[in-house]
C-alpha cells in the first residue's frame, strides 16, 4: 500500500492494490453471467426511466470503485483484521458479498422476483463498498457508499415498476 499526499486530515491519496482485487470478487457475477444463457435477464434488459439518475448512479459506483483504490488511511495496513472494528467491517463485508453470490446463484437459477433482485443484486454491493470503507477507515468510501445505494436503490426500483 502506497500513500503519495495528504488529502484531509488521516485520508491520503495512495493506492491500495487489495482495493482492486476486492472490486473484481463483486463482479464475478457479471463476467460468469455469460455463461449461464439466460433466456431472460431483467437485470441486464431492464427500460431506463430516468437519464439522469442512470448517469448519478453511475458516477457514484465508478467514485466508489476509484476511492476504495486510491485513498487510503494514514494508520491503514495493506490487509488487517486485528483489531475488533477491524474484525467486525471485514466480516460484514464478506458476508454481505457471500449473501450477494447467493443472490446470484437464485437470480441464474430462474428466481428473478423484484424481491431477490432488489435486496441480493442491488442492495448489496453498495452495502459491501461501504462495508469496506468502515473496514478500512476509508471515510469517503463509507459515505459514498451509503449514497450509491440510496441513489442505486431509486433507479433499479424504478426502471424494474416500469
Amino acid at each position: 500500500m502506497v500513500r503519495w499526499f495528504r488529502i484531509i486530515k488521516k485520508q491520503y491519496f495512495g493506492f491500495w492494490a487489495l482495493g482492486i482485487l476486492a472490486f473484481l470478487l463483486q463482479e464475478i457475477p457479471y463476467l460468469i453471467m455469460p455463461l449461464f444463457r439466460l433466456e431472460t435477464n431483467p437485470v441486464m434488459e431492464m427500460t431506463e426511466t430516468s437519464a439522469a439518475l442512470d448517469v448519478i448512479e453511475k458516477i457514484l459506483g465508478s467514485l466508489c470503485v476509484a476511492v476504495m483504490i486510491f485513498i487510503v488511511h494514514g494508520d491503514a495496513k495493506p490487509f488487517s483484521v486485528s483489531t475488533g472494528r477491524e474484525k467486525l467491517f471485514f466480516s460484514a463485508a464478506a458476508a454481505i458479498l457471500a449473501l450477494n453470490f447467493l443472490g446470484w446463484g437464485l437470480y441464474f437459477s430462474g428466481l428473478r422476483t423484484v424481491f431477490v433482485m432488489m435486496l441480493f443484486i442491488v442492495i448489496l454491493p453498495p452495502l459491501y463498498y461501504t462495508a469496506i470503507g468502515l473496514w478500512r477507515r476509508n471515510h469517503p468510501l463509507a459515505v459514498l457508499g451509503l449514497a450509491f445505494l440510496a441513489v442505486h436503490f431509486i433507479h433499479v426500483y424504478g426502471n424494474l415498476k416500469a
